[in-house]
């Protein structure tokens, strides 16, 4: 086993945003990025590593999309052989993706100590996927990088104490290094995103949302998932493609998302780390969930939990105005990535 050698492993759009705060604070020559494929689609992966600047994956396991059990199952696999053959002293996983618990199940078995950044979140739906994935790998880490104070007390209230630290979240690293990139303006226009199994696999909740946003009479631009393309095709709702106020866009990398959020009036999305661009940002965010992991945005009062019920949907597109400025203080001071990669170090005696 290498006294020093790293293994990230990564697989999807949040995983190489954390990634791409991370990966600097080792030397190149001591780390290895497993990406486990979950995101195979070039505009959903490939572009991320080229415009962070994160270098290409050691290992492409081109798992591909899937049923939750054999997409895990195939990475809990493949990862398994690699961390056999490189015998990393530490594996570090990021956030709730399936690639996030295969690879913190690989490593733990094979007795690898395992990382987890952005750990405690809980949003109290255990039949979420994303859910179980976080208390999973959580309980099977050894060191745990909570964003919040919240993200803290939620470990604690679960018995976990030990190697847990509060780094502020990475997230914000990266924002406020590409922040003086963004021209930050309100324009009349509401950005969409629509990603998550919750609603796009259910064709009730997917048509009210594609509805609502037909049905608020605002210009629409939705980068979409692929998942969320094919389920519009599969669930006979190609009637929202001919929708006058919406503009739907190929899926899109880091900057050019923010960059297009920044011009946007506000924001209505189901993904967690868009509510907290949306947030770092100043942009009023709609989640489409009934809960969120991010207590902090809707506390603060520029996030409003709606689900997908169409009349809520509408009214807070139309009506939902925040007041005052975000603290972004909640997430840290931007060190995030210092401060985990310190740990680390002093941990590993590097």
């Amino acid at each position: 086993m290498s006294s020093e050698l790293i293994v990230h492993v990564v697989g999807a759009r949040p995983n190489f945003i954390k990634l791409a705060i991370v990966y600097p604070g080792f030397n190149s020559s001591n780390q290895l990025i497993v990406h486990t494929g979950q995101h195979y689609d070039y505009e959903l992966s490939k572009i991320f590593f080229k415009e962070l600047n994160i270098p290409e994956p050691d290992y492409n396991l081109n798992v591909g999309s899937g049923p939750h059990g054999y997409q895990v199952g195939e990475m809990l696999k493949r990862c398994e052989g690699i961390l056999v053959k490189e015998g990393p002293s530490l594996v570090i996983v990021y956030g709730d993706t399936n690639s996030t618990l295969a690879g913190a199940l690989a490593a733990v078995k094979l007795g690898i100590p395992v990382v987890h950044v952005e750990a405690g979140l809980r949003c109290g739906l255990r039949y979420m996927a994303e859910e179980i994935n976080r208390v999973l790998v959580d309980h099977m880490s050894e060191l745990l990088f909570a964003p919040t104070g919240t993200a803290v007390r939620n470990l604690h209230a679960e018995g976990i104490r030990e190697g847990v630290y509060l780094t502020g979240d990475v997230m914000l690293d990266l924002f406020l290094r590409h922040r003086d990139r963004f021209s930050v303006k309100n324009e009349d226009f509401i950005l969409a995103t629509v990603h998550r199994a919750e609603n796009v696999d259910n064709p009730l909740r997917l048509r009210a949302i594609l509805e609502a946003l037909i049905e608020c009479g605002e210009r629409v631009v939705f980068p979409m998932h692929p998942r969320t393309r094919r389920r519009i095709g599969e669930f006979g709702f190609g009637w929202f493609f001919e929708a006058k106020n919406v503009e739907v866009l190929k899926p899109l990398g880091y900057v050019e998302f923010l960059g297009l959020m920044a011009g946007a009036g506000k924001v209505v999305t189901d993904s967690g780390g868009v509510q907290k661009e949306a947030f770092f940002m100043g942009k009023p965010c709609i989640t489409l969930r009934e809960v969120t992991e991010w207590v902090e945005t809707v506390e603060q009062g520029w996030n409003i939990l709606v689900g997908a019920d169409k009349v809520k949907i509408v009214d807070a597109i139309r009506n939902f105005r925040p007041k005052g400025s975000p603290d972004l203080s909640v997430f840290g001071d931007g060190r995030a990535g210092e401060r985990i990669a310190d740990i680390i170090r002093s941990r590993l005696g590097l």
